[in-house]
């Protein structure tokens, strides 16, 4: 245990929802799971993380728990991180030796470890502005359907062409199945410059499947995590794919 405990919640500018139309939204650190559930900037222009939100927990905890607790925490099944790391996201870290900025993507180095420095503390998010023709979403596969850590959670981000028919940009990453959430690249470059269906979201499924390293433990087994990685990364990209149309 630490000597000195702080309290961080009389800085006002640690909470708080931003958005502005050239440089995109920010986060304060402190903002509660329910300031983002109900903003309706956050499900208009980051809908993967408004998806993952609603699934946190219980209201009664996401009225106490913050976005940047849950990211510092740094454990593999976070559901804010799969979202945050497929819509470019970057925390700002700040500490005796200045400030720094390390994308959410490359925060993460184990199990419960991070690039925060022991001085250091997460002050905001930042996500930048959505593309045109661009939409994403976040599963979650749960044993309950509230109050539940994710067995595997899929975050998908696509961006199409002016017909919003081939994709143009895509990123996909996962969480609970790596010891730390991830990027999957191979099923990003698969759907890139191309039509998405459902034949091309099945492709995509199983290249995850692949690539996805997860552990066998008491809430699942490694190949259950791996079979449901194909499902859900399936259904993700497809339901990208519907928000954009429609």
């Amino acid at each position: 245990m630490p000597e000195h405990l702080i309290n961080l919640k009389g800085i006002a500018t640690l909470k708080g929802i931003r958005f502005d139309k050239k440089r995109g939204m920010t986060l304060g650190a402190l903002t509660t799971l329910a300031e983002l559930e109900r903003s309706t900037l956050v499900k208009e222009k980051c809908r993967p993380l408004w998806d993952a939100v609603t699934v946190m927990a219980s209201p009664q905890v996401r009225t106490l728990a913050t976005v940047g607790g849950n990211l510092c925490g740094a454990v593999p099944s976070a559901d804010t991180a799969p979202p945050l790391i497929v819509l470019g996201a970057s925390v700002k870290l700040v500490g005796p030796k200045g400030k720094r900025s390390v994308l959410v993507e490359s925060f993460f180095t184990g199990p419960k470890e991070s690039v925060l420095q022991k001085n250091e503390i997460l002050t905001e998010i930042s996500i930048p502005k959505p593309s045109e023709w661009a939409s994403g979403a976040y599963l979650k596969l749960m044993r309950r359907n509230a109050l539940d850590l994710a067995l595997v959670g899929v975050a998908a981000y696509l961006r199409f062409d002016s017909n919003k028919k081939v994709c143009k940009e895509a990123k996909v990453a996962l969480g609970a199945v790596a010891p730390t959430p991830i990027r999957v690249f191979e099923v990003e470059k698969a759907l890139i410059d191309r039509e998405i269906n459902e034949s091309r979201a099945t492709e995509a499924g199983k290249a995850a499947s692949g690539v996805c390293r997860p552990i066998s433990d008491v809430r699942a087994s490694q190949e259950y995590r791996c079979s449901m990685v194909e499902v859900l990364v399936k259904r993700a990209v497809l339901e990208a794919f519907k928000r954009v149309s429609s």
